[in-house]
This record gives C-alpha cells, structure tokens and sequence, in this order.
C-alpha cells in the first residue's frame, strides 16, 4: 500500500523514520523484495561530491557612500558578472584570476568565502546623478555580504562519459589528464549513489525538492542546463545559502593546464511512496552504463569506443578492445557516501523534513547542437599541394628542391607515396654546415604530427600550437600525403576571421 509524504514526516518527527543509503538499498530489496521494502523502507538518501562547473554564487554588496553603479567587479582578482542592478554581481567557478590564470579562479572565491576567508574587492562604474562615484576597493568576508547565494546552472549529471586518449601526447581536460596512447580512462558521478540515477523518471526530484548542499539545506529550482533525460543524461539547477555551507563539502580544484572548477556535494532525500520507488532505488553499479570517448578526437561528436558500467570502472581497470586500461575517478565516491550517510543522520534526528517537488522535472528534452550560421572550413579547403622526396635522396639534392620550390617543408614518403617522415630547411641548413651529405634517413623526423583532409582548420591550428611546429602534412586515411598546411597559411586565413 502506497505511502504519504504526511506519513513519512511523521515518522520523521517521532524519530520512527527507517532511513537508508541508496548503496544499501539493493541489498534490501534483494532481500525483502521491492514490495516489502517500500513497507519498511521510508527515505533512500543518496550523494555525489564532484567537480562541478557549471557553479557560482550571487552576491549582494550594499551600497557605498557615496553609491555607485558597479559595471565591472572583480573579487580577488577574479572578474564577477555585474550587468544587474547596481551592488549585486555573479561569480562563477571558472573564471579565471587575471593575475595568477589557471591557479586561482571563481571557486577558490567562493571556498574563500565559505572559509570566513576576507576577500579583496574592486569595483568601477560610470558616474551618474544617482550613483555619483566611479570606483571603489573593499575587503570584505561572507558575512559582510547582505545575500550570498549558491546558484548552480547544472550540478548532479545523472551519468557521465568517460574519458580517454588514443594520441601520442597527454590531453589536459575538464576529464582530468587523459594520458597517450589510452594510457588512462577517467570517468565522474557516483553510479549507486547517484541522485538521479536512483530517480531517473524524477518522481521525487523536482522544482521544490529540499537537498543537502555543501553542507546546508538547499533546494532544486529546476533542471539543469543540457538536461537530457531522454538519454539518461539528466542534470539538477540547485540553489542554497552560502553562509550556511562548510567547507568539507565544497572545495576549489585545480585542473592541471585547464582550468578551475568546484567540487560540490549534493545529496537529494528520495522518500519511498510506493514499490515502483523503491525498486528503482534498488539499482547497482552494474546497471549503470556509460560510453567511453576518444578525447583524441577534439570534435563534438567524439568516437564511442565501448560501453561500460560503473562496476567496471569503479573497478580500476577496463579492457578496451584486448587493452587493459586503468581508471580513475574525477568524483570522491568516499565524500558521496559521507553526504549520504550525514543526510541519513539529519533525517533521523529530525532536522530535517522531506519534500515533493511542486513541479516535476521534464523527462522529454533532448539537447540540440548549437546553430552555427557559418561553417568552419576544413584542411582540405585550404592545404597546398606538397612536394614530397623519398629517403634515399641527398641532402644537398633536398636542399636544391627546397631552394628551388622556395618551400620549407619536404615531407618524406615510401615508395606507395606513404608517410615516414618530414624535414624542414632548418634540418636540411643544419645537416649542410654539419657537412652532413648522406641520405634523409639520418636527419628526418619520423614521429610526424599530421592533419586529415575532412577536420575543421582549427584542430589543425591548435595541433601546429600544442606541438610547437610548423607545418602539418595532409594524409588520406591511407596514410598517404595529399597536401600540405602551414602556420603561416592558417595565420593568415584565421586572421581573415
């Protein structure tokens, strides 16, 4: 028989309450069965404590006297959105110090503020009759701030993709450091803990739903941006108050050579109404499944390598096509049992009740890709024809071909016009003054870094940046030269852009 939420705070107030972690629940069910659970089970707690992005605060200042308008704000050197009102600016977990880059940005701002840590504050506006003062600089702490409101665009993804690298050199991403050559998997979310995972058609999660976040009480103000529930990629907008939050739930990251983000631990109370509730609270690790990508492969659609369940990943290794490969998480399945296990103890001691959403969440919406009214061209648009030399050649003979054609490139081919190397006409000035007349055996590159005809310019254009070179030869998917392009071509053409 269907229980009540009325029922539930009840027990909740007498202190009657059978309260669980979603981690325990399958082993209930398997036990009881999903009939019997839901009798004896009244609330499923679940967490997740990862790196979280798409995070910030809204912060109101109050006004200065004499006031102003602040058009641009920056907290600790870190640039908040101010386009609202006049003392009231957005941070977000991502954006980065103009002084210190990549190892300080919006989320060490918000860990600072949380901490009781005094922030440095600079503000500048334009003068008017009512706001008359141009600029202004202030230290202050949470507590000086009149409102200081976590407002997350999208926290809590249902499941996440995993990560890894099929190049020879390592990837630095929001996934962490890819290593070459699937030298590692990462993956994020916390599978049987999951909120979401363990109410995927968003029966108990919803607009209104009260949460624990980062160690206050908070709520879902609605779905997250990129929400796709259709595709088991469901994500949570959530908002609570700073001033309330600890830091053991909320931390700053680092994300070596990428960037910022914020560690942010939700955990979402699922009150078990009925059977059906509860059988889906029942869901393993093994249930869970997720695609790996090639992160290689820097386009929108990335390869699918192979499907995966977080019983495998969690597991520390994964067998990619006969490769074993090891994993690691970006999330701390240990703090998300931590914030199952403190909402569990809130829940039974009474502090805290549970709710209905008094919206639910959208289960039909599907992301769409963004509109683009030009498209990017494509290597094969704008290469150049390449002259190509075999190994056994001289190099003086290669230093006539690069005199003569004014190049300065020569990329190296077997005798089915196959790629095995490059020279530049620095190798070639080099091997001339080291009298050096042999064959281009001797002095090629052969781990050459290439471009294929049909990927958008600006794969290129970063590759020429990341590896420090010059030029990239053009290979069909034979590994065969069909053209050439050059830093100094793409200057050019992006310069135009």
């Amino acid at each position: 028989m269907p229980k009540s939420l009325d029922e539930i705070n009840e027990r909740i107030r007498d202190g009657s309450v059978y309260v669980v972690t979603a981690d325990e629940m399958p082993y209930i069910v398997g036990e009881l069965g999903a009939e019997d659970a839901a009798k004896e089970v009244d609330v499923v707690t679940t967490g997740t404590f990862g790196a979280m992005c798409s995070s910030g605060a809204w912060m109101s200042f109050g006004h200065a006297d004499p006031p102003i308008k602040m058009s641009k704000v920056w907290l600790n050197d870190v640039e908040a959105y101010a386009g609202v009102a006049a003392v009231d600016a957005f941070i977000g977990a991502t954006q980065l110090s103009e002084t210190r880059g990549l190892d300080y940005g919006g989320a060490h701002v918000i860990e600072d503020l949380v901490a009781r840590r005094e922030v440095y504050v600079k503000a500048v506006g334009f003068a008017t009759d009512c706001y008359p003062r141009r600029s202004i600089e202030t230290a202050l702490t949470v507590e000086d701030l009149n409102e200081a409101i976590m407002l997350n665009p999208r926290n809590g993804y249902q499941r996440y993709n995993a990560a890894t690298n099929s190049t020879d050199k390592a990837l630095y991403t929001y996934m962490g450091t890819l290593l070459p050559r699937f030298g590692n998997a990462t993956y994020s979310g916390a599978g049987v803990l999951s909120p979401l995972c363990n109410d995927p058609d968003c029966e108990t999660i919803g607009v209104g739903t009260k949460i624990f976040l980062c160690g206050a009480e908070g709520h879902i103000v609605g779905n997250g941006t990129q929400h796709d529930p259709a595709n088991r990629f469901g994500t949570l907008m959530v908002r609570g108050d700073l001033k309330a939050m600890s830091t053991d739930f909320l931390r700053a990251a680092i994300l070596h050579k990428y960037g910022t983000s914020l560690y942010v631990g939700i955990g979402v109370p699922i009150p078990v109404l009925n059977e059906g509730i509860a059988r889906k609270t029942a869901i393993r690790d093994a249930d869970i499944l997720t695609n790996v990508l090639d992160y290689g492969v820097a386009r929108r659609e990335r390869p699918q390598l192979q499907t995966v369940s977080y019983d495998e990943l969690k597991s520390g290794m994964i067998d990619l096509s006969g490769k074993e490969v090891r994993t690691s998480s970006m999330s701390s399945f240990f703090k998300a049992k931590e914030i199952a296990v403190e909402l569990a103890d809130r829940i039974r001691t009474g502090s805290f009740a549970v709710a209905l959403p008094t919206t639910r969440l959208p289960l039909d919406a599907v992301q769409k890709p963004m509109k683009q009214r030009s498209k990017a061209p494509l290597v094969r648009e704008v290469m150049l024809p390449s002259i190509t030399v075999h190994d056994s050649i001289s190099v003086q003979e290669a230093a006539k071909i690069i005199i003569g054609k004014q190049v300065n490139h020569l990329p190296v081919v077997s005798d089915a016009r196959k790629l095995i190397g490059i020279v530049t006409a620095y190798d070639i000035s080099k091997a001339v003054a080291l009298n050096k007349g042999d064959s281009l055996k001797g002095i090629m590159t052969r781990r050459v870094v290439t471009a294929a005809p049909d990927e958008p310019i600006d794969l290129a254009a970063r590759r020429l940046e990341r590896y420090n070179i010059s030029a990239l030869p053009v290979v069909d998917q034979a590994h065969a030269v069909i053209g050439i392009i050059t830093s100094e071509d793409l200057s050019k053409l992006l310069a135009c852009r």
